[in-house]
């Protein structure tokens, strides 16, 4: 089933979702943590499950002779794999990442027509970071610059117009296409009023939901979705929630993800003497937030798991 009906069927029924994401496990391990995460929070009732995509990163080997060697090295592959093992292991819909960085157009197709193969009908089409060390995001020489344009050619592929223009009566593909937003805005985006025009661009390309970069502020969030109502954005807008765990997140989450701490949160945090504590208050945190938004009708809340399940847990029996 698709997310976005998914998500119709929870506003016409008046109820909060829960879902989550997961990482695919590093390159030699066993999908058998990915089944152990599920398995833990299957109770819930989950409307469906992200797979994130990781792109290629840079390693550098000293060789014999003393030079150093670039190899190009992906840590987590498998996003499509494990999303098509999800669904047939557990009736779960999967909802694979699919990044524009260090793919080329056609690549990103062929990843699209595997999908399409294997019964997936939903995808996150995102940008993705650039490569450890560049200052700026550098696309494939044949890829995209920007989610919106990864977007289009999805769009295009579900009206049967492939990349190579000399195929013809080519198969339709039926997917749902996600597009992430950011409360706060995007770190390059120069304003909140811009980056929300973007995301209006975004789905008037064919983004049919939006799913939130973390946020600790429920505030923000309505603000947020306020804006994008305001700016002519109609699509749902799905909650994302990342519970609070250690205190080096307190440096952490603001640098790599450009989110704010609401200084409540903060405080308790620094106050904190070991983790255990500081994941007993990052649990208190996200079940208020979870039930401010469940009670303000928010239509899916999705949980940032990183792989580990006992705190999403913890929250969601108080929660769903």
């Amino acid at each position: 089933m698709k997310v976005i009906d998914i998500i119709d069927r929870a506003v016409c029924a008046g109820k909060t979702r829960f879902a989550f994401e997961l990482l695919p496990p590093l390159k030699g391990e066993t999908i058998g943590a990915i089944y152990d995460t599920i398995d833990a929070l299957r109770e819930f009732d989950p409307a469906y499950v992200n797979v994130t995509y990781h792109r290629e990163d840079v390693k550098y080997i000293e060789r014999a002779d003393g030079l150093m060697e670039r190899r190009i090295v992906r840590k987590r592959p498998g996003t499509i794999g494990i999303s098509a093992a999800i669904m047939a292991k557990y009736g779960i819909e999967a909802v694979p990442h699919l990044i524009c960085g260090g793919s080329s157009r056609f690549d990103l197709e062929d990843a699209l027509i595997e999908m399409d193969f294997l019964g997936i009908e939903n995808v996150l089409a995102l940008r993705g970071d650039g490569l450890k060390g560049e200052n700026a995001f550098r696309p494939h020489p044949e890829g995209y610059a920007h989610a919106i344009d990864l977007i289009r050619h999805i769009r295009n592929m579900n009206q049967g117009r492939y990349a190579d223009s000399e195929i013809e009566n080519c198969h339709p593909t039926r997917f749902c296409i996600g597009a992430a937003g950011y409360p706060e805005k995007h770190a390059q985006a120069p304003n909140l009023t811009a980056d929300i025009a973007y995301l209006k661009e975004k789905t008037d390309a064919g983004a049919e939901y939006i799913v939130t970069q973390m946020f600790f502020d429920n505030a923000k969030y309505f603000a947020f979705v306020e804006k994008c109502r305001e700016a002519g954005i109609t699509v749902p807008i799905v909650a994302g929630l990342k519970p609070f765990s250690t205190k080096t997140q307190l440096t952490l989450l603001p640098q790599i993800f450009h989110v704010d701490l609401p200084e409540a949160l903060a405080t308790e945090v620094t106050r904190c003497k070991t983790n255990a504590e500081v994941r007993r208050v990052g649990i208190e945190w996200a079940i208020m937030q979870a039930r401010e938004l469940k009670a303000a009708g928010v239509p899916v809340i999705h949980f940032y798991t990183m792989g580990k399940s006992d705190n999403t847990v913890s929250i969601a029996r108080q929660v769903f």
